[in-house]
């Protein structure tokens, strides 16, 4: 609590967490404009009947479950990050562009995934309006319509990467991730109170679930976010002049969970990429896109098999993004030419070599948890049928993670301030 009092004492700070609420709050505005010829009762019974876009819900923070023109959210600039970053396993030069070039590299390799973003947008709006058409959500609508609908869709999903990105700046927290989780609480009203409106005794072993099921979902992502090991390191003395420098020992903290909570970002919009690929077909086949939409449905609904696969993906995704964003060889490097190292290893390859084997055993049970943690629900749902959990699980994994990242990022503002207030 005097933590957070501080926030509003600085001004620079007070700014820019209030611009940040103040982004969260336009977009909260813009996705509850509809878009016309919607039939509500029918769109209620279609997500309710649909396990895949509860998904697509939670990534475009609620915007379908009014059809806003938010409803694609932050879904194609996620897949269209994921592109980019397969594409560097394939293409070196893509990498050493991420990699080599520093900060504007990673400045070109954002633009570039900010140019894929609109077609793939195109393509979903198009895909997505076409199968509500078929599925009596929406009323039939002309062609000239449908392809104003699409443009207005797309230049939302447009708007709301730029807010996101606006967000990082603030150096607040990651602003892709601020916005699904302000999309997930948003709804936190509403479902609390359908569940006292709605109260039904024979309900009360799904709420004890859920109380449950929190608990451990908050503890466990604490714990294992604020988890990590340490690698000692040394530094040798140097005499510089008339002094001395060096001869210090510290440690390398390694983060149990390196990737935080992009790896369920990233698997459940891979998940999603079947779906994507049937609006996509729409375009083409419209045939072929509702027998893809089928089989994307059913596989959701076999409940075993898309748990086994989600598990998978989340491990795979947390081994590639710590790969892609932790990189050992270059922490030797640095260590070397500062005159550190590990002691009882030699400097330069042998301490990438150790770090390397130290950051694969602690990922896998970083991965595990995580797997774990994101199925959960679905094991509930196999074990006893309470089918109320299967969504929440993965929101609450989400949430948590984003809470304890933005606080991260506002004690690390609080104390550089604390340095220069001593300076």
């Amino acid at each position: 609590m005097k933590k957070f009092l501080q926030i509003f004492k600085i001004p620079d700070l007070r700014k820019k967490v209030l611009s940040v609420l103040f982004l969260l709050f336009v977009f909260r505005l813009m996705a509850a404009i509809p878009i016309p010829g919607i039939n509500a009762a029918q769109l209620q019974q279609f997500l309710s009947s649909n396990q895949l876009f509860g998904f697509l819900n939670i990534f475009s923070g609620g915007g379908i479950s009014n059809l806003s023109i938010m409803m694609l959210g932050v879904g194609p600039y996620i897949t269209a990050t994921i592109i980019m970053q397969l594409l560097t396993i394939v293409f070196p030069q893509l990498k050493k562009i991420y990699y080599e070039e520093g900060a504007e590299g990673q400045a070109k390799f954002n633009r570039i995934s900010r140019y894929i973003t609109v077609p793939l947008a195109i393509l979903q709006a198009y895909g997505f309006l076409n199968l509500l058409i078929s599925q009596k959500v929406l009323n039939p609508l002309p062609f000239s319509n449908v392809i104003a609908n699409v443009l207005v869709i797309t230049a939302g999903s447009v708007f709301l990467m730029w807010i996101g990105e606006l967000i990082s700046e603030y150096n607040i927290g990651n602003g892709v991730s601020l916005i699904i989780f302000a999309g997930i609480v948003s709804g936190l009203p509403r479902e609390i109170g359908a569940m006292f409106f709605n109260y039904n005794p024979s309900m009360l072993p799904t709420y004890l679930a859920f109380v449950v099921l929190a608990v451990i979902v908050i503890a466990g992502v604490t714990f294992i976010n604020e988890s990590e090991r340490k690698i000692p390191i040394s530094y040798a003395k140097q005499v510089r002049g008339m002094k001395m420098y060096g001869g210090v020992s510290t440690y390398l903290p390694l983060k149990v969970n390196q990737a935080g909570v992009i790896p369920i970002i990233f698997a459940i919009s891979l998940l999603l990429f079947p779906q994507f690929f049937a609006q996509a077909a729409a375009v083409i086949s419209p045939g072929l896109s509702a027998t893809m939409t089928a089989w994307s449905s059913s596989f959701f609904n076999n409940i075993p098999l898309y748990s086994l696969a989600y598990f998978i993906l989340v491990v795979l995704f947390t081994y590639f993004y710590t790969a892609i964003t932790f990189d050992p060889e270059e922490i030797a490097k640095n260590l070397q030419r500062s005159g550190g190292f590990i002691p009882g290893i030699r400097p330069g390859e042998a301490t990438a070599e150790m770090i390397t084997r130290v950051i694969h055993r602690i990922t896998f049970w970083g991965a595990l948890f995580l797997g774990v943690v994101a199925i959960l629900p679905n094991l509930t749902q196999i074990a006893t049928g309470i089918t109320s959990l299967t969504i929440g699980g993965t929101a609450l994994l989400i949430v948590v993670a984003v809470a304890l990242e933005v606080m991260k990022a506002v004690e690390s503002q609080l104390t550089v301030r604390e340095y220069e207030g001593i300076m």
